[in-house]
């Protein structure tokens, strides 16, 4: 864990705890969010959006696509990291450092020092897209933190505790939030609601959220 950073956020940013262990950073990630963008673009032309199929055989509302080592998939068999990219067997493209260093920066900024992320899903939500209450648990290394960008669209985050059954509290993340949570919230379940229909500046009818794990 790191000292106090509080006094080092920009002007823009503030800071909100949403449980221990847990941080929603506003604004953190606007001022890169040109830089966000084109490197996003570039990604994707490598290795497209693609609607995932649960292991129960549902299609997800959610598009995604990866960078880094390993990216994270969904099918038949189950849920799972692979460093190839099925739609291609080749590797995921790289990730780029201006992603990169804005999750170790996010991280450090919530008291997680020395992140180092290995995996970045890259989801584009769509009116009406959602991603249902669950823990990120495929991970080796459950003791680093997660890092998740919102871009584009508002959005309403869920955010609940490790028990499937506590009622989760709900969080607007607008463009250049960015959320962070590890140690005693590394295994809260979380999710977001359906995506409410609007048109972004930048992103049109689009939200773009950006999650950096340590998955290897």
């Amino acid at each position: 864990m790191t000292a106090d950073l509080f006094d080092e956020l920009p002007v823009a940013v503030s800071r909100e705890t949403l449980a221990p262990g847990a941080a929603l950073l506003r604004g953190f990630a606007r001022e890169d969010d040109a830089a966000l963008l084109q490197a996003i673009t570039e990604l994707t032309r490598l290795s497209p959006f693609r609607h995932l199929v649960t292991p129960g055989g549902y299609r997800m509302s959610v598009a995604m696509s990866n960078c880094g080592a390993l990216g994270w998939v969904s099918d038949h068999s189950g849920y799972r990291y692979d460093a190839l990219d099925p739609l291609s067997g080749q590797p995921w493209p790289a990730m780029p450092s201006v992603l990169r260093s804005l999750a170790v920066r996010a991280a450090a900024q919530a008291g997680f020092a020395a992140f180092e992320p290995d995996a970045c899903l890259i989801n584009r939500y769509e009116p009406g897209a959602r991603l249902s209450l669950h823990q990120d648990k495929e991970e080796q290394d459950l003791s680093a933190p997660i890092v998740s960008v919102s871009l584009g669209l508002p959005a309403v985050f869920l955010f609940g505790s490790s028990s499937r059954s506590d009622r989760p509290q709900r969080h607007r993340l607008v463009h250049g939030d960015v959320v962070v949570w590890g140690g005693p919230a590394r295994l809260a379940f979380h999710g977001v609601a359906p995506l409410a229909d609007g048109d972004h500046a930048l992103l049109g009818r689009r939200r773009i959220n950006l999650t950096f794990r340590r998955a290897g």
